[in-house]
């Protein structure tokens, strides 16, 4: 998710200022140890849809400190967000660091795979604790959408553990397979085609 329409879905609510987006965006979220924004962020985002026509100042609040700009949707803003609404969200799974990282300790002599396998599945043991304790915390009477949030996160988790099991069982056949390389290509320029002069 961008937070530009995050920010575009808060302004729909109502007028909010950035430091108001930010604590919003926050709570909504669970916190900023679930998903810290920077304040530049927000506003630099501000700035951005602003210029864009998405949405427009409706105000400065004074209350003894700076200066608070009010911003609120504009129409285009609202077909936007609109938009936003109506399309999936593409989940990009093969972007996968722990991947990159098993695939090169296969091919270095000095490292134990298994031992990496290992390290990343204490590592998801760890966040699957801390989540599943989280989430039996979790009020269901005022805060089932975060428990929801929470059980994706687990089943995500579940899954991987599910998937190191996999290729840790594998693991001797894939080390027999040769690593990936690119197509290699010809250098220089193309030879002239004698039959065309």
């Amino acid at each position: 998710m961008t937070i530009r329409h995050a920010i575009l879905g808060l302004l729909a609510q109502h007028p909010r200022h950035g430091y108001e987006l930010r604590a919003a965006f926050e709570a909504l979220v669970g916190g900023d140890d679930v998903w810290d924004v920077k304040p530049a962020q927000i506003y630099t985002t501000l700035a951005r849809l602003e210029e864009s026509g998405l949405i427009v100042q409706d105000g400065v609040e004074q209350a003894g400190g700076p200066e608070k700009h009010i911003y609120s949707l504009s129409p285009s803003g609202q077909e936007e967000l609109e938009r936003w609404y109506l399309s999936g969200i593409p989940e990009d799974h093969q972007h996968d660091e722990f991947f990159v990282k098993l695939m090169l300790s296969i091919g270095e002599k000095s490292i134990d795979s298994r031992q990496v396998i290992q390290v990343q599945r204490s590592l998801i043991y760890q966040d699957l604790h801390q989540l599943t304790g989280q989430r039996n915390n979790t009020n269901p009477r005022t805060e089932l959408a975060q428990i929801f949030l929470l059980d994706k996160a687990i089943m995500h988790l579940e899954a991987d553990l599910r998937w190191l099991d996999m290729i840790d069982s594998r693991l001797e056949e894939i080390q027999k397979q040769p690593m990936p390389e690119p197509e290699q290509k010809q250098r220089g320029r193309p030879r002239k085609n004698p039959s065309l002069n």
